[in-house]
């Protein structure tokens, strides 16, 4: 029998509509698709039905993946393709498998012969990246950096070594609700000539990006809480 083949779907990075950030080929792959591994159902067919309202939401075979999820529900999440039929992995916002679920189910694909295809859409570290003006030949994404206030500081410290000595870009994210501390946090932990860039809300109306020196930044004139963001620092 053949395989069906695994499609990396990505989603907008907010409320915008999704045509405005997503190419045709996306459209044509959903509407061809009936079986997804999804983050949340409630969104991704909110998602689905967005991108083609003529789909029957009924025919729709959806599983879904998360933190939580154990490695030994991977086989039967994947089992679609095994059966000779396409299968979709949507997260909630941006594309899977980057910072989001997604990537354990196609470690799988890959050690079982299913095709992976990764379809164009917006990542918000690669926006960021393009648009912060700093190192895009060496980067590193780091996740989330420690919560812990100490550790969080000499985490930085040492990344800010790292990208001293390297020319490195270094990239993290953090919960939505942190941000304003983090903020406060790196322009208290970096040296004053380091170049840190912060990118909120990217690909919607009210998308901020600015990149300057740390010295440049006043932490208490923004106001980053609840917005999705990404920031990014290179040491000179």
């Amino acid at each position: 029998m053949k395989k069906g083949q695994l499609f990396l779907i990505p989603c907008p990075l907010g409320e915008v509509s999704p045509m405005s950030v997503l190419p045709l080929s996306v459209v044509k792959i959903i509407e061809s698709t009936d079986h997804f591994v999804v983050e949340h159902e409630k969104n991704a067919r909110r998602f689905i039905k967005a991108i083609c309202p003529q789909k029957k939401q009924a025919d729709l075979k959806l599983s879904t993946i998360n933190k939580f999820t154990d490695p030994l529900e991977i086989p039967e999440l994947i089992q679609p393709c095994l059966d000779g039929h396409d299968l979709g992995i949507i997260s909630d916002a941006g594309c899977p498998g980057v910072a989001d679920p997604g990537a354990e189910v196609v470690d799988f694909a890959h050690k079982h012969g299913i095709k992976v295809v990764p379809l164009v859409g917006p990542s918000s570290i690669l926006l960021s990246l393009m648009a912060s003006g700093l190192n895009g030949q060496k980067f590193a994404f780091h996740g989330y950096l420690p919560i812990d206030k100490t550790e969080r500081k000499q985490y930085i410290k040492q990344l800010e070594k790292q990208s001293e000595q390297e020319a490195q870009t270094q990239i993290f994210i953090e919960t939505p609700y942190r941000n304003n501390q983090l903020l406060a946090a790196l322009v208290a932990s970096l040296k004053p000539d380091t170049q840190l860039c912060v990118a909120v809300n990217l690909t919607l109306e009210d998308e901020f990006i600015l990149t300057k020196q740390v010295r440049q930044w006043q932490p208490s004139a923004y106001d980053f809480h609840k917005k999705p963001s990404i920031f990014m620092f290179l040491a000179q």
